[in-house]
């Protein structure tokens, strides 16, 4: 089955094409067949694979299926390597992106242009699947550009509103800037190193690389930039709030399966680069806390169902950064694959009630949805009771490995562990928050303006198979999905398996205990029955302090970020492009036109018609040709 391999991206490959031909005339039946069923067989094929190699007791199998470029020293292959990490994966996008996929058969079913939406999540999956197999990052480039043109298409799906196609540009351009930090670390590894292969430059680098060379620091931190700019990680963590803008399935196939994991990724698969850059390393592991705790003070401030868990998935992959800063490269891993789990179901969920409440997003116009929305309700417990990392729930696990591995970094340690505790109270808040507000309280739904004499018959859940099923399995496995172990060790056996602190009881039990202690304050302040009146004239009274005003701003425009970014880039560069409206560098270019256009005029004053003139003409060159070479 492994020489299968280059099948996985195929069969989503091969429904993208297909949809793409049909040009819209196929049937909505055969589009679902289609769309979900190419990334239906490529997670049949991944779990194929998975046994034979596990059961093989290999540690990595790779495979060429052709030369693809052949220049001076660069030999590259359209390459494939599998080892623990692929597997991990591979089996989360094609698992997870065909549970996504067949809800989106449900979801989209009136949407007029469902087999373009199906042919793009499809090119999505197959571009993902490429960007992990690849054995050479020439090739996983190659997957990281077609995921970035994916999210551009999918963000602005429905074009027809101007501030989507806003929003998809917003995207594409912001991941360019850490696409170009990524194509500079390329072309460095491969100048310095003569390859780039990935396992060659693990073995290569530390070969002619000390620790701490400059070499080392500026190719870990020029990569470092692409997976910042992937991830939605500060500072380019701006373009992924505004991506909600896409129907839900999309924003679930770009939070969990797809996308935003790209740049974990890439750290873990050269995390070999990173231990020589120490400096560097400790750098992702700040970034990370310092975006963890952004996002989740923003999402506090939130009223959009969707850009909360925009916001959370800021946060979370905020965590798996922080793992890889620490050295914890299989807890990141493992976190990657719970978040999957529970951030699919959240967004899933989440689609559900929009579409109900007939795509109304504003938390503050629901209420009191539980009875009328039970399965999005228990999905949304089960989802949010492990992002808030609550024992025994998925989340819980891989979670509680970050903050151990954390504590144990010699030197940050307690500082690394106390922001993480922190962010974790902190997405406990939002997280049951959203529940809360959505689910508990009275309803401020405007239900009878679709149905006038019955205010209950407005909303009604889609419980349909292909929406109900994929909810059902995210459930299950965000609640027992921490058992799974991920076979990740041999891959970074050379890093040695880091071990976690060994903590007394009393910051263990308080580990556990602060996130409850936010699920008990958020029910305090949005989830008890008195809680519209005094929740709201607390809040009321905060609000209207100076300093609470200015942090509910300050904190609701995602810390001012994208104004500064307004300030600083885009308003200097349309000022520049307004005083440069006729093009500096084009004066060279015009000025040669106008010597032409001036020769051409002089030229034709010559052209008089009389023939003595041009026989005078004619003997006085012949002369002046001939006086030149006797002159010589």
């Amino acid at each position: 089955m492994q020489n299968w391999i280059g099948l996985l991206p195929a069969f989503p490959l091969a429904g993208f094409v297909l949809l793409v031909l049909s040009r819209g005339r196929m049937s909505k039946t055969a589009a679902s067949f289609i769309g979900a069923g190419s990334v239906g067989l490529a997670f049949v094929l991944a779990v194929l694979i998975s046994i034979e190699f596990l059961n093989s007791g290999a540690q990595s199998f790779s495979k060429t299926l052709w030369v693809w470029m052949q220049v001076g020293e660069l030999d590259t292959g359209f390459s494939f390597y599998l080892d623990g990490l692929t597997l991990v994966m591979i089996l989360i996008i094609s698992g997870v992106g065909f549970l996504i996929h067949l809800y989106s058969t449900g979801f989209m079913a009136d949407d007029p242009d469902f087999a373009r939406f199906f042919s793009y999540m499809n090119l999505f999956v197959a571009s993902m699947l490429v960007l992990v197999l690849a054995d050479n990052l020439i090739l996983l480039y190659l997957g990281w550009e077609g995921v970035g043109l994916c999210s551009y298409l999918l963000i602005g799906f429905w074009y027809q509103n101007p501030a989507n196609g806003y929003a998809a540009r917003k995207a594409f351009v912001v991941t360019r800037v850490g696409d170009t930090s990524m194509a500079i670390g390329l072309f460095l590894l491969f100048s310095q190193l003569g390859s780039l292969n990935i396992q060659e430059i693990l073995v290569l680098a530390p070969s002619q690389w000390s620790t701490g060379s400059g070499m080392a620091v500026a190719a870990s931190a020029l990569l470092l930039g692409g997976a910042v700019g992937k991830s939605a990680q500060l500072p380019l963590q701006t373009w992924l709030p505004d991506a909600m803008a896409g129907p839900t399935p999309i924003s679930a196939l770009i939070h969990a399966a797809t996308m935003v994991t790209a740049g974990v990724y890439l750290i873990a698969r050269t995390h070999v680069l990173f231990e020589l850059a120490p400096s560097v390393q400790l750098l992702v592991a700040f970034v990370g806390l310092a975006t963890l705790l952004m996002a989740g003070f923003t999402a506090m401030m939130q009223r959009d169902i969707k850009r909360i868990l925009a916001y959370s998935t800021i946060s979370q992959i905020g965590y798996m950064f922080l793992a890889l800063g620490v050295g914890a490269w299989s807890a990141a891993v493992f976190h990657l694959m719970t978040h999957a789990f529970f951030k699919a179901l959240l967004f899933l969920a989440a689609g559900t009630v929009i579409l109900s409440l007939h795509h109304e997003h504003d938390i503050f116009k629901m209420g009191a949805m539980r009875r009328r929305l039970p399965v999005s309700f228990w999905c949304f417990i089960v989802g949010s009771a492990a992002l808030t990392a609550l024992p025994f729930t998925s989340g819980f696990y891989s979670k509680d490995a970050i903050l151990l591995a954390a504590l144990a970094h010699p030197t940050y340690g307690m500082l690394l562990w106390v922001g993480g505790v922190l962010g974790a109270f902190m997405t406990a808040l939002y997280s049951f928050r959203l529940v809360f507000v959505v689910f508990f309280g009275s309803s401020h739904y405007a239900a009878h303006e679709a149905a006038p004499h019955d205010d209950h018959a407005a909303v009604v859940e889609n419980t349909s198979p292909a929406m109900f099923f994929p909810l059902l399995i995210l459930a299950g496995l965000s609640l027992f999905g921490g058992l799974i172990s991920v076979p990740v060790d041999a891959v970074f056996a050379q890093s040695g398996v880091h071990e976690e602190a060994h903590v007394s009881q009393f910051l263990h039990t308080l580990m556990i205990l602060i996130p409850i202690l936010g699920v008990m304050i958020s029910w305090l302040l949005y989830g008890s029955v008195p809680y519209e009146k005094a929740g709201a004239h607390l809040r009321q009274r905060l609000v209207q302090s100076p300093l609470g005003g200015w942090l509910n701003r300050f904190w609701f425009s995602g810390w001012g970020m994208d104004k500064l970014y307004q300030t600083l880039l885009v308003q200097a560069f349309l000022m520049l492009a307004h005083i440069n409206r006729k093009d500096v560098i084009d004066i060279a270019f015009n000025g040669t036109a106008f010597v032409a256009r001036f020769a051409n005029s002089a030229l034709v004053l010559t052209q008089t018609g009389n023939m003595r003139w041009y026989a005078i003409s004619l003997v006085a060159g012949l002369v002046i040709v001939i006086g030149l070479g006797v002159f010589r």
